[in-house]
């Protein structure tokens, strides 16, 4: 849902020359400035490493639950997977900017009680290690669905009603999808004062206009 989500928004978005989409297959979309790639495995890009160089941002956007999964793969997809992406494209694009899909609750201490927060914690820290331009994580908490858009989760059609009211009482955990694809937007536009952004950081990120002499097109 999410990765979809913030493709919408940048495909929507006039400052967005170009999109390249990764999948393992194939998404059914179809734009001018979409490319996609089909790639099962994700834990080796060798052989689509000469489409990803010249890049400004990564929105990456995977992530599974920790629900019913042993603690060796969910770290595997968690931390080594998103690691292997993140340090291959450091590689390639030292001035790009990584944006991660985190969570709210995440541990950066990775000391707490749940298995998952500290795992995202970790996956977190070391992503800001990497020679990236800059990186940000993304702690979104209950995502309000773009209609219409295809791979929204259905339990969002009964719970939905609980938007309004969760905004006004916690809005930092509570955000929209097009909140979070403009917020990842502007990140790589023009940067934020901080590497992890809560719910509330995110809504004022999404609303921020471009400030003068920024670069406008970015792929």
């Amino acid at each position: 849902m999410v990765g979809e989500g913030v493709m919408h928004e940048c495909l929507q978005h006039p400052a967005v020359e170009a999109v390249l989409l990764i999948n393992r297959k194939p998404s059914g979309f179809s734009h001018p400035k979409l490319k996609e790639i089909v790639h099962t495995d994700f834990y080796n890009f060798s052989a689509i490493e000469n489409q990803l160089a010249g890049y400004n941002a990564c929105f990456f956007c995977l992530g599974v639950s920790s629900v019913g999964m042993s603690e060796q793969e969910y770290y595997r997809v968690t931390y080594t997977l998103t690691l292997h992406v993140a340090s291959t494209l450091s590689r390639l694009n030292p001035e790009m900017t990584f944006c991660y899909v985190s969570g709210a609750g995440t541990d950066s201490s990775e000391k707490g009680r749940f298995r998952w927060a500290r795992v995202k914690g970790k996956t977190e820290n070391e992503l800001t290690r990497l020679p990236f331009k800059q990186v940000f994580n993304f702690r979104p908490g209950f995502i309000k669905p773009t209609r219409y858009l295809k791979n929204a989760n259905k339990y969002y059609q009964y719970i939905g009603w609980l938007f309004p009211l969760g905004r006004a009482l916690y809005p930092s955990g509570f955000c929209t999808m097009e909140e979070l694809g403009k917020a990842m937007i502007n990140s790589a536009r023009q940067g934020y004062e901080k590497p992890i952004l809560e719910g509330t950081d995110i809504i004022e990120l999404a609303r921020r206009q471009p400030v003068s002499g920024i670069r406008e097109s970015f792929t």
